[in-house]
């Protein structure tokens, strides 16, 4: 092997090294129900997400225990007033009542209760902490009417953290219009969707360890379309809540495809294994379940409203992230297949490294979660 290409395999294994270690942004949401005297803000944090706000001292590391919880409870509650501001009428409305839980599946609802007048021709509601979480994070907030119908929502970030909501001020509870924002929302779950596939370290990990392995355009197409068309199945029967699996089972799962994959590339000393594709299919359904993780954290498909928008907009996002991954790795994994060194040792030893970070991962999952 040249050392042209022992440099780009260098560099094609390197670029992977960090997914091991490498963490998603997180997403939170907020929900705001709307009431003729007042209103009540849901807001929803994973424990990881929270503890960022929270001193060195009383952050922990994998899941929170109600006394873990009970004894950080005290700080958690002082962080309440500080999460958001709301503003009608010209001024501040400080909230008349705030509350901290933990919820099953270990996630951290706050809820602000609100005193509301009938004559606010409408609310800004800012939220002041995303800035502080981890780089990336998204906030979801929808705002509901007493119906229950959704009246404005957005897909929050540190760069635009408010959201404007025209109020009626004839009719309690309902809204006058299309909100500000609403428009937009579209494009940020594309985003998302490329953010979270771009951030996906152990979808992307399996996808490629699929890929290394192929030696013909024919098979890379089945292989991608493969896994798109079975993560979108799951992706969108998972949002509806037709089929629910817990995270504790699917992440695990994920993991084990991870190494189930990179273990047949080594045992095939870098060949290209018979019905692959078959493979790649029952394996994307496993994956689908993950993605669709994002938008039921989002509260998406529950109640079943809204969901057209969110659900093929964030899963354009995923593939457009996807083909833009593999049309950049993909040619540079054409030209290293050229030389047969790097089809007897680097596609053993790549798919070493694929098994390997597949095998961390089932293990924090599992016996480390």
């Amino acid at each position: 092997m040249s050392w042209r290409r022992f440099f780009a395999a260098w560099a094609f294994g390197t670029c992977f090294a960090p997914w091991a270690w490498a963490h998603d942004p997180g997403i939170s949401t907020a929900q705001v129900e709307l009431g003729a005297a007042a209103f009540v803000l849901t807001t929803g944090f994973a424990p990881a997400d929270v503890q960022q706000l929270l001193p060195s001292a009383l952050r922990h590391e994998g899941a929170w225990t109600q006394s873990e919880f009970d004894g950080a409870r005290e700080r958690l509650l002082a962080l309440a007033p500080e999460l958001w501001e709301i503003r009608a009428g010209g001024r501040v409305i400080p909230p008349r009542e705030l509350r901290v839980e933990l919820l099953p599946g270990d996630s951290v609802s706050y809820t602000h209760v609100y005193p509301r007048e009938s004559s606010w021709p409408g609310l800004t509601l800012r939220a002041l902490k995303i800035g502080e979480l981890p780089s990336g994070h998204r906030q979801f907030l929808i705002v509901a009417d007493e119906a229950g119908s959704v009246i404005a929502k957005k897909l929050m970030k540190a760069e635009d953290a408010a959201l404007d909501v025209t109020l009626d001020a004839g009719a309690a509870g309902s809204a006058g219009g299309a909100q500000p924002g609403q428009d937009a929302t579209w494009w940020e779950f594309i985003k998302l969707g490329v953010e979270h596939i771009a951030t996906g370290y152990d979808h992307l990990l399996f996808l490629f360890g699929l890929l290394v392995v192929c030696r013909s355009f024919r098979s890379i197409v089945a292989i991608i379309s493969c896994f798109t068309l079975a993560h979108s199945i799951t992706l969108a029967v998972a949002t509806l809540d037709w089929v629910q699996l817990p995270p504790r089972l699917v992440e695990p799962a994920i993991a084990a495809s991870i190494v189930f994959v990179g273990v047949e590339n080594v045992l095939r000393r870098g060949e290209e294994p018979r019905g692959r594709w078959a493979l790649t299919f029952a394996f994307g359904l496993i994956h689908g379940f993950g993605f669709a993780s994002v938008l039921r954290d989002l509260g998406i498909g529950r109640g079943g409203g809204g969901v057209a928008l969110p659900l093929v907009t964030f899963n354009l996002g995923v593939e457009i992230g996807q083909i833009a991954i593999a049309a950049a790795v993909l040619p540079v994994v054409w030209w290293l297949r050229k030389s047969e060194t790097f089809v007897r040792r680097g596609v053993p030893a790549f798919s070493a490294g694929v098994a390997l970070a597949g095998l961390y991962w089932l293990l924090e999952r599992t016996l480390f979660s």
